[in-house]
Formats: C-alpha cells, sequence, structure tokens
C-alpha cells in the first residue's frame, strides 16, 4: 500500500515580524484549531486538567509569561478548551526526531540543528518577536509561543530534540518552555537553572549555547532527575532508554565530525544536509536546516538549494517554497 507520504508535497515557509500576538495570530490560531487540539488531546477531549488548573499550574512556573497567556485568552475569548491548549499545560506524547550539535571552532560558537517532522502539521512561520525587551528569532511551532529553536537579542540558543520515551507526566510542552527561556534569560547557566526547575511532560532533550562559547546539554523528562551534561552532540536518546538505530547513527556521524581536526563549520553544515543526518523521506523528513550563531545574532535557515540569513539587525521577511518527497 502506498504511504500517504511517499509523494511530493510542497511546503510554504514565511518569515516575520509580530512584535506580540494579536488579531492576526487570533486568526492564524482559528484556522489550526481542529490541528492543535490533536496534538493537545488525541482522540477526545478529555475534563482533565481544567482551564483553571492550567493556569495555576502556569502561574506557579512560568509567571513572567502570565501577561501574555492572559492576553491570548482575552483574545480567544471565554474558551476553557482554547485556554487549556494555550497553556501548554499536560499535552500528549510526540513521536519525531531531530539532530543538533555545538560548535566551537573557528567562525564558532554555533548550534547546528535538523529539525524532522511531518510537514503537513509543521508550523509554516520562522518569527521575530518582541514580547518583552528582548528580541526573540526562533522557529515559531503550535498554538501560541512554542518554540522549537531559536535565540534572543542577548546571545542565548536553545533547540529540543524529543527524548525517546513515551513516558507522560504532569509538566509543560518543551517548546514553551524553550519560549519562557528565550524570553527571560541571559546565558547558558539562567537556562539550565529554569529548565531542571520547570516540569515537562515528557521526556526531551536540550542544548543551550551562549556568545561566551558555555554550553550545556539537559536531558529531561517526567519523573527523572535533570541530567546536565557537555555533550555536543545531540539526537533522540536518553541514557535510561533504548535508542533507535537512527538516533544512534546520528549520534555517532556528528560525534565523528566534531572529533575530527580537519573538520570546519561549512563542513559540518554539509554533513547535515547528508544522510543518516538528513531525512528526504518518510512521515517526517528534514524539514530545514538552522545554524545560529549567538556572538553576531545571526541565524541561517537552509535547504538543498536555498539559504535564509537573518539577523537582529536585519530580518527580512519573506517566503520560500520546499518539495518534500
Amino acid at each position: 500500500m502506498q504511504s500517504l507520504y511517499s509523494v511530493a508535497m510542497d511546503k510554504t515557509f514565511v518569515s516575520v515580524r509580530e512584535d506580540q500576538p494579536g488579531k492576526a495570530w487570533l486568526q492564524r490560531f482559528l484556522a489550526g484549531r481542529a490541528e492543535a487540539e490533536a496534538w493537545y488531546f488525541g482522540q477526545a477531549v478529555s475534563p482533565h486538567p481544567t482551564a483553571s488548573e492550567c493556569r495555576a499550574a502556569l502561574h506557579r512556573h512560568m509567571p513572567e509569561l502570565m501577561p501574555f497567556y492572559d492576553s491570548a485568552c482575552a483574545l480567544v475569548g471565554d474558551d476553557e478548551v482554547a485556554h487549556r491548549m494555550l497553556s501548554h499545560y499536560r499535552p500528549l506524547p510526540e513521536r519525531y526526531g531531530c539532530s543538533q550539535a555545538v560548535w566551537l571552532g573557528k567562525e564558532g560558537p554555533a548550534l547546528v540543528r535538523n529539525f524532522d517532522y511531518p510537514p503537513n502539521i509543521v508550523s509554516d512561520r520562522f518569527e521575530m518577536t518582541a514580547w518583552t525587551n528582548m528580541r526573540v528569532i526562533s522557529k515559531a511551532q503550535r498554538p501560541w509561543g512554542g518554540c522549537v529553536d531559536g535565540m534572543n537579542e542577548e546571545g542565548l540558543v536553545a533547540s529540543v530534540t524529543l527524548g525517546g520515551s513515551h513516558a507522560r507526566g504532569a509538566g509543560f510542552s518543551v517548546i514553551l518552555v524553550i519560549r519562557y527561556i528565550l524570553e527571560t534569560c541571559h546565558c547558558v547557566d539562567q537556562a539550565v537553572e529554569a529548565l531542571c526547575r520547570i516540569p515537562l511532560a515528557l521526556a526531551q532533550n536540550v542544548t543551550v549555547l551562549d556568545r561566551s562559547g558555555h554550553y550545556a546539554t539537559l536531558f529531561l523528562g517526567p519523573g527523572q532527575r535533570p541530567i546536565v551534561s557537555r555533550l555536543k552532540a545531540c539526537t533522540n536518546h536518553q541514557r535510561t532508554n533504548r535508542p533507535s538505530s537512527s538516533s544512534m547513527a546520528r549520534q555517532l556521524a556528528i560525534q565523528q565530525a566534531l572529533q575530527d581536526p580537519t573538520m570546519s563549520l561549512s563542513q559540518l553544515i554539509d554533513l547535515f544536509l547528508l544522510p543518516p543526518l538528513y531525512s528526504s523521506g518518510g512521515s517526517s523528513p528534514t524539514l530545514y536546516t538552522a545554524i545560529y550563531r549567538p556572538a553576531e545574532g545571526k541565524v541561517d535557515y537552509v535547504w538543498p538549494g536555498n539559504r535564509w540569513s537573518k539577523g537582529f539587525l536585519y530580518f527580512q521577511e519573506g517566503s520560500y517554497t520546499h518539495s518534500f518527497a
């Protein structure tokens, strides 16, 4: 039987500036609500946790986000189901893969990452926002505030991969926690403290890097103590679970590249555009490669044959359509 994803699919990405969510965000939220509900609830809308429980959890763990959460809730109106989704509290598990690496050599520091995800449900938006006095450039995802990777103008970069476990707990979606640290933290030490403090619903791996070259890779998840490591290569497994062959192959490829004394940043980027790191088939192909350079306040989003260069000094809005097989 032919796979749903075995035919080519065109995906248009946009780069936009949107200081804070407003009427345009509300239109996007309403248009994508069905997908957001499927992400958060699965097949049926459960009565728990309640909207008030979600709000209380957000206030307890990330109080700095409350003015923005309340503003988003006001935009959608008296809609308890929407308020629960917007909290990112206790979403369902996901099963997709990514790869990321810290580069500290010439032209560094840099964080290079591949984001692998189903094209039909990933957000199309690369954004520069200014929720507070600190601007953030990020790849936005779901349904309010989420970031799968990003950088703030203080020079802090953060990127996430799934941890490989299906365990679920009383915590938040990691993509909102990434938003939180980019909005509130200036350096790796501050980000590590926050990531160790805030409970996550699912097993996740987060790499953070700042403009000084200080970095950390954290292995996080429900019911486990945070592990803070100096690993420069990270894919989709943790020490506490059995890794897939794909995750192991990708991590080994990155580790071998980083240990090669002749390796350069441009060669590392090229490696991320080739198997086993780059996936061009299946249900969750590589959607883009990102290269964050925090000391310069710049990021490149790369596809085979195309590159977007963005930065805090220049952020050109535009669109690009890529064909995924």
